[in-house]
């Protein structure tokens, strides 16, 4: 190290470098207007002159290309060397007295009007552009001519094509002499091209080095060979000589890389649909944009920071169209005759939170055929949007989008539901793209052996709906079927256990332990207090004002670190949270963000890899409690936020760490339910090993299966679900409970205790997991003359009549159907997600047995979503006639000696038409089994359906909340057999990582009783809905209360009811919730 005095300073820097650089990293700074760390220095500007004694004289030197040696003196800031620059300076003005950079540096050197003759170039001839240049390897530009000649130009004057448009000359000029415009204008007719970045669907740029999203895993940049200049001109390698690590690579070329492995799991993905193959929707004009592009948009996170404007002017726009089935639904114009499932849901998302954005002020219509809303909950969110929201829904395939001549508008021509022929002008029309697989996936599973269907995604079987054509490869996500987030996640964690299937005799012969961080002692430190606060996007900053919130935070006691983060959920946020808990040494966490419900385990796992004990943090919910409910006041949001942070400051900082109880695991599971989910649910786990116990309360396996002709893809249903039960009855690690009814349920996770009735006789179960598949039963209709006439039949009813090949059948010369009975109105608020696939299935059935039979198909929306739309068009060929009807307008159905008269307003002749049929069949609705008892038994919840709610809808949809119990099949929602089974499938995936494990850990937040203090009265026994409270029969404090750690969920209750105070809950301390009551009297 080479050492010399810096400003009077002592200073020490490395042999070969530069004043300049030793003074930045001294936090010294020198002005410069030519020097970038990429360049070798040039001292063109002479701004960085620095003053410099050399022990016998004193010189003056530019900073940027003098290097250091051994005793030198430097001095940055003399009267002397500020002179010397305000000349410099105001000679650079004479030149350039239009340059927003050259003159705020007169403005700093206190210079009005330069005392030279006035020129108005733009160039300062810092030779920036000419050396960066020759470090892309170009050199296509240079400084030619000499003296007050002198300037930046091309050899001979005229555009070359050696410049390859890169750019590099435009970002490093230091004035804007050089712009892109110019470099196609003067330097080559190579015209630059912005970089699209990918994850912004090429809304704006990205650099040749990028990481590819934000939440990237691994998140590391890349380089794009495709335009990387060293790949192009065997020059630049900038990033190499400033990475600080050396972790940059030129040489590094593809390998191939052979792996042995037992099964193998494809979940390639998609790409969405490119909409400029098709001109009539005029995709090139700039209002024309795709769903994906607009989700971009919206995103906080995206190219307009979730503000919503039209791109041609930057405009709010004031009207909005989304066109639906673009890319899908159709084989005339793209060949993709599916449906792509999500587009409904994510148009009415879309035009949701667009108006959200945005206000009443904006209009958002959606231009649909059928709106397929029939995931769960789902078309609760469709009423809300057309009801709450105000958002319009037209029922109209528009064809062609046309822009309006001397207007950035544009026009739409579609004909309305009554036939009439209507024009609408928007700012802004949004293409709803569909899922399609590309060709390189179309190859790769050629050359893999596996099946695809007729729309090119992976062929499975309905009874095995992850595994591919190919034995031990497994497949899930969009690459089997178009298909949303919940079900991606059900099908990957139902491939992961198909896979587990047939591995499982290898499981952890090559796990490796996870490293422990070693927790850091905390004990006598005062408390030194991290805050961070999140801005989720706009979700939360697009109220509350979080620097006001993180300048607030700064001042409350014991704070030692605050700062916000765009997402502190994300996967970056988190290390470099834990990288700031070491550095500053912080021993207490508060996050200021969303619901710790769902997000609290992550933060606190980012305590843990920190050294720190995970329970010493506090997590305030400034967004469902805050943001969201004042969205209209943000004042009264940023007020309240202020409050909330600085009420957790005060809990956190008397906050002690907390330790957790090992529990041993019983490593046998128990399955309720034997449909078909129960069933298959109980097989994987026996497949892996699991002893398994399927408790079913008939007296025999199969469900509502049981009643079905065969599935969409034409499997016989009676034939594979004979299958399915002789494996299960077969099975060595299975034991069947039939005629059994639980009647109590004890423990907690991984050591249930399972009381049941079989068969009069009272049997006990000990497991460590369980899986609810209760299933769900058929609605029996009062409504369309149900009951009144042999000839009206339920869906299920005219199945059994397949099965049992009923003569009647034959006798039929016309037939028709009714959708939503009981299913999509008021009490039952839900699509019931099979019944049009099944109606269209039965509906070819009868045309195939009589083809001249007229079968007529009455619906509100035709819902065969995915490739089940092939089912749709082949009945539509059949010569099937489809018939749509409201909810306000239902069919009336009278019963006559010789026929069913139903009549019903056609919607194409908008007029009554009656339809007299010989059989008529009635899509009744999907309802829960509304088992109260067995909710409450293990604690999990039902929605106002009755339904079991999942943990989450994306991030746990085969669980409970409650830990040890998992759910699948129509008991979660009313979905097909091959979902059903998929569903199963990934609860026991959910289940294994607990059931293979030996021991796990309680939680530390848990009831805690000092039986010294305890009255012995019960009530906290009497009160916990968790069964945590129990009497010690036993020891010193016989008779007294005790908690079972295991079973305690933290809630408080038994604390609450104690008349001694001899409970307390650890976290939630007497004195932490007094001081954040304290705080909070500061705000009322």
């Amino acid at each position: 190290m080479i050492t010399f005095k810096l400003n009077g300073q002592t200073v020490q820097g490395e042999e070969g470098q530069y004043i300049i650089q030793v003074a930045e990293n001294h936090g010294v700074y020198i002005p410069t207007l030519c020097a970038h760390k990429a360049l070798e220095p040039a001292g063109m500007c002479r701004l960085c002159t620095v003053e410099l004694f050399d022990g016998r004289r004193t010189k003056f030197v530019t900073a940027c290309n003098y290097p250091i040696w051994e005793g030198m003196e430097v001095q940055t800031d003399t009267e002397t060397v500020h002179e010397g620059r305000k000349l410099i300076v105001e000679m650079l003005m004479a030149r350039c007295a239009d340059v927003p950079v050259i003159r705020e540096l007169a403005e700093k050197y206190g210079i009005d009007k330069p005392r030279f003759e006035q020129e108005h170039e733009t160039c300062i001839l810092c030779g920036l552009c000419t050396r960066i240049c020759e470090r892309m390897g170009n050199n296509a530009i240079t400084l030619t001519d000499r003296g007050l000649d002198l300037k930046v130009d091309t050899p001979f004057h005229v555009q070359t094509d050696i410049c390859q448009a890169c750019g590099a000359c435009a970002f490093m000029c230091p004035t804007g002499h050089i712009t892109l415009d110019k470099i196609n204008e003067l330097i080559t007719a190579n015209k630059p091209q912005i970089i699209k970045s990918e994850y912004d669907v090429g809304l704006r740029g990205r650099k040749p080095i990028y990481v590819p999203y934000p939440q990237a895993v691994p998140n590391t940049p890349v380089i794009d060979r495709d335009v990387c200049m060293h790949f192009k001109t065997g020059g630049c390698q900038i990033c190499s000589d400033i990475c600080p690590v050396n972790a940059i690579d030129h040489s590094m070329e593809d390998e191939t890389i052979e792996l042995e492995v037992g099964s193998v799991i494809l979940a390639p993905g998609f790409e969405p649909f490119d909409p400029s193959t098709l001109d009539f929707y005029n995709y090139d004009h700039p209002n024309v944009i795709t769903s994906m592009e607009m989700e971009r948009m919206l995103s906080a996170s995206g190219p307009t920071g979730g503000h919503l404007i039209r791109l041609s002017d930057h405009q709010e726009p004031k009207k909005i169209a989304w066109l639906q089935c673009v890319g899908s639904r159709d084989m005339n114009r793209c060949n993709n005759a599916y449906c792509s499932s999500v587009c409904c849901m994510y148009a009415i998302k879309e035009a949701v939170i667009a108006k959200e954005h945005a206000g009443d002020a904006l209009d958002c219509s959606i231009f649909y055929m059928d709106m397929r809303t029939p995931g769960k909950d789902f078309e609760k969110f469709y009423e809300s949007a057309k009801n709450n929201s105000g958002v319009n829904f037209v029922r109209s395939r528009v064809h062609t989008i046309n822009p309006v001549a001397d207007s950035d508008e544009l026009e739409l021509r579609y004909v309305s539901d009554n036939g009439e022929i209507l024009t609408d002008q928007f700012d802004l029309v949004v293409l709803s793209i569909g899922l399609q697989i590309p060709p390189e996936l179309v190859e790769m599973s050629r050359d893999l052996g596996i099946e695809l269907s007729p729309g090119n995604f992976c062929e499975t079987n309905t009874f095995t709906p992850v595994a591919t054509s190919r034995e031990g490869i497994f497949a899930c996500g969009a690459f089997q079927g178009p298909k949303d987030i919940p079900q991606s996640v059900i099908d990957s964690s139902a491939a992961a256990s198909a896979a587990a299937e047939i591995l499982s005799d290898s499981r952890n012969t090559r796990t490796k332990e996870k490293e422990i961080v070693p927790e850091r002692n905390v004990g006598g430190e005062r408390p030194r207090i991290g805050v961070f606060v999140c801005r989720c996007g706009i979700n939360i900053a697009g109220v509350v004002d979080v620097p006001a919130v993180v300048e607030y935070a700064s001042t409350l006691p014991f704070v030692e670190y605050v700062d916000d983060n765009l997402f502190s959920c994300s996967q970056d946020t988190q290390e470099n949270m834990a990288a700031i808990i070491e550095e500053k040494g912080l021993n207490r966490i508060v996050v200021a963000a969303c619901t710790p419900k769902t997000h609290e385990p992550l933060f606190q796992e980012t305590l843990t890899d920190a050294g720190l004990n995970k329970y010493l943090f506090e997590m305030t919910n400034i967004r469902n409690q805050d943001s969201w409910v004042h969205k209209n006041n943000p004042a009264l949001a940023t007020e309240k936020a202020r409050d909330l942070v600085r009420m957790a400051v005060a809990k956190v900082a008397r906050m002690e760490p907390l330790k957790e109880s090992e529990l041993s695991v019983n490593p046998a599971a128990m399955v309720v339910g034997g449909g078909i989910s129960g069933m298959a649910a109980a097989k994987s786990l026996a497949d892996q090993g699991i002893e398994t116990h399927l408790v079913e309360q008939t007296d025999h396996l199969g469900g509502q299966a049981v009643n079905l002709y065969h599935t969409a893809k034409g499997e016989s249903v009676a034939e594979n679900l004979e299958n399915l039960i002789s494996q299960v009855k077969g099975h060595d690690k299975i034991k069947l409970h039939l005629n059994t009814r639980i009647q109590n349920v004890d423990g907690f996770v991984g050591n249930f205790k399972t009381i049941m009735l079989e068969n009069d006789q009272e049997v006990e179960l000990e497991h460590g997991a369980a899986v609810l598949a209760t299933g769900a039963a058929p609605y029996e209709p009062t409504e369309y003359a149900y009951g009144q006439d042999q000839r009206i039949l339920t869906s299920l009813e005219l199945d059994r009549k397949f099965q049992k090949e009923d003569p009647g059948l034959e006798k039929i010369n016309s037939a028709a159907f009714i959708q939503c009975v009981g299913s999509r109105e008021p009490g039952r608020m839900y699509c019931s997600r099979v019944c049009c696939t099944h109606s269209i299935e039965n509906a070819i059935e009868l045309k195939k047995r009589n083809p001249e039979m007229n079968v007529y198909i009455l619906y509100r929306d035709i819902r065969t979503y995915g490739e089940k739309e092939y089912l749709y068009k082949q009945a539509r060929q059949l010569g099937v006639i489809f018939i749509r009807f409201s909810l306000e307008d239902k069919p009336s159905v009278e019963v006559k000696d010789d026929s069913i008269a139903i009549t019903v307003t056609d919607h194409i002749l908008n007029r009554p038409v009656e339809l007299n049929v010989d059989l008529l069949t009635l899509a009744t609705a999907i309802i829960p089994c509304k088992d109260e008892e067995l909710a409450n038994f293990f604690k999990v919840p039902m929605n106002e359906d009755g339904f079991f709610i999942e943990r989450h809808a994306k991030l746990g949809p085969a669980e409970f909340a409650t830990d040890g119990v998992f759910l699948c099949g129509m008991a979660h929602y009313p979905k097909p057999i091959d979902e059903s089974i998929a569903q199963a499938k990934a609860a026991v995936a959910r289940a294994i990582t607990l059931l293979s494990r030996q021991y796990i850990y309680s939680s530390g937040t848990i009831a805690e009783v000092d039986p010294v203090n305890c009255a012995a009265c019960g009530v906290c026994v009497a009160v916990c809905p968790y069964s945590a409270p129990s009497f010690a029969e036993e020891g010193r404090f016989a008779g007294k209360a005790q908690i079972n750690p295991a079973l305690c969920k933290g809630c408080g209750l038994c604390v609450a009811s104690c008349r001694s105070g001899a409970i307390h809950l650890k976290g939630f301390d007497t004195d932490q919730i007094m001081y954040q009551i304290f705080e909070m009297d500061e705000a009322i």
